[in-house]
Order: C-alpha cells, then sequence, then structure tokens
C-alpha cells in the first residue's frame, strides 16, 4: 500500500464524489474523499498527498482558494475540476496555482489519463524525475540569460542573485525555453513537451502559466510572437 499514489479528491457531490473515488481505486490509486474546501485543507495537511483534485465549487473553501492554501505550502501537483468549460473557472484554477484542469462531466478514462500525465512530469511525488528528464535534455550544467541563471542539474533558478521559487511544471516549461533561446515554441508543442498531451489541449493552460512565468523570472524575459507562441530572448 506504501506505493500507492495518494490523491486527495474534494468534490462536494456525493454521487460524482464516491463513484470516482471507486474508479480511482480501481485504478491503484489511494483516494482520501472531501465534501468541502476546508475539510480538503486539513486532509492535504495531515496525509501530504501525491495530487489534489479540486471541484472548483465545493463549500466553505472554494476549490480556488483550496487551490492557493496548498500552492503557499506544496509544490504538489494540482488539477482543478470544473462543471463547465468557462474561461473565467479555468483562468482563476490555473492563476492560482492548478497544473491542469478537467471539465465535468468527464470520463473516467480521460480523469486517469490526466492524472498519470501529470505524475509523470512531476516524477509522482515532487518533479525530480521528469526535471532530470529535461535537464538531460538541455544538456546540464549552468545556463545564463542575463540576470537568470539556471542550474538544470540543482533544478535551481536565480534572478539577480536570489532564488526564484518554481512550481515542477513551470520548472519543465523554463526548460523547454531555455533548451532553445530565441526559438518560437507554439502552444501546440509546448502542451506535448511539457504537458504530456499527445491528443491536443487547452491552448489557456499554455498561456497562463507562461503568464504566471513570466511574473517571477521577468515580463520581457519571454518574448509572444502573435499567431505563432513563445520564444525566450536569447
Amino acid at each position: 500500500m506504501a506505493d500507492q499514489t495518494h490523491v486527495l479528491f474534494v468534490e462536494d457531490d456525493d454521487v460524482i464524489r464516491e463513484a470516482t473515488q471507486l474508479a480511482l481505486e480501481r485504478d491503484g490509486f489511494a483516494v482520501t474523499a472531501m465534501p468541502d474546501g476546508l475539510s480538503g485543507l486539513e486532509a492535504f495537511r495531515t496525509n501530504r498527498p501525491d495530487i489534489a483534485l479540486l471541484d472548483v465549487m465545493v463549500p466553505g473553501l472554494d476549490g480556488v482558494s483550496l487551490c492557493r492554501r496548498i500552492r503557499d505550502e506544496s509544490t504538489v501537483p494540482v488539477i482543478m475540476l470544473s462543471a463547465r468549460a468557462d474561461s473565467i473557472d479555468v483562468v482563476l484554477g490555473l492563476e492560482a496555482g492548478a497544473d491542469d484542469y478537467v471539465t465535468k462531466p468527464f470520463d473516467g478514462a480521460v480523469l486517469v489519463a490526466r492524472i498519470r500525465a501529470v505524475l509523470r512530469r512531476f516524477g509522482h511525488a515532487g518533479g525530480s524525475a521528469q526535471a532530470e528528464e529535461s535537464a538531460s535534455a538541455v544538456g546540464g550544467g549552468t545556463l545564463s540569460f542575463g540576470d537568470l541563471v539556471i542550474d538544470t542539474d540543482g533544478m535551481e533558478v536565480r534572478r539577480a542573485g536570489e532564488p526564484v521559487a518554481l512550481t515542477p511544471t513551470e520548472m519543465r516549461l523554463l526548460l523547454e525555453f531555455s533548451s532553445a533561446p530565441g526559438t518560437v515554441l507554439s502552444r501546440d508543442k509546448l502542451l506535448e513537451r511539457v504537458w504530456d498531451y499527445g491528443w491536443g489541449g487547452d491552448t489557456r493552460v499554455v498561456d497562463v502559466h507562461v503568464q504566471r512565468l513570466r511574473q517571477k523570472i521577468g515580463q520581457d524575459r519571454i518574448e509572444t510572437v502573435r499567431g505563432f507562441g513563445y520564444k525566450l530572448k536569447a
């Protein structure tokens, strides 16, 4: 049991919560299911899960606020669940620090695939395995772009000598850009390489993460090339 991936699932709908918990457990996950945000936060702090699935609209502490609280304490992967493909729900969740989102109603197999995709790039419990894979692709060592220094061996980033705290998803995104400075990377290519989407996906995920990354490493560091994608200024 110790090697099972532990999922925290916060959902106020009893039917959805119980059915999804059973489906995840059948796929080999250990699941802690909570009906509201406050109990979800307590469960997160007590159990320290490998991944959190948070419904946007839950009582007590809504999913977006819960995501922010989790992100203040941990880089554990977070997937938001939304009852509608509403731009506001999606963007608010991603801006709060979520790594991905799934729209309800969802197919159980799709949800499991998205969970496994996130866990692969996080190295299951913290990003180490996938971070090492990305560092290997870049070549290892230290990369410098002005006052931005990326240690691809130690998985550390500094700006003007000060450490920059990145989530594993943000780190993978930065490594993709730094592997080819000055080269335009399309949103679809970034979805494939960073989010492990072999089936396409919502490019808003990329846009929000790029904006979050800019806030941490400098707004002018990543350039938007309209109609094509983004590039790291060489």
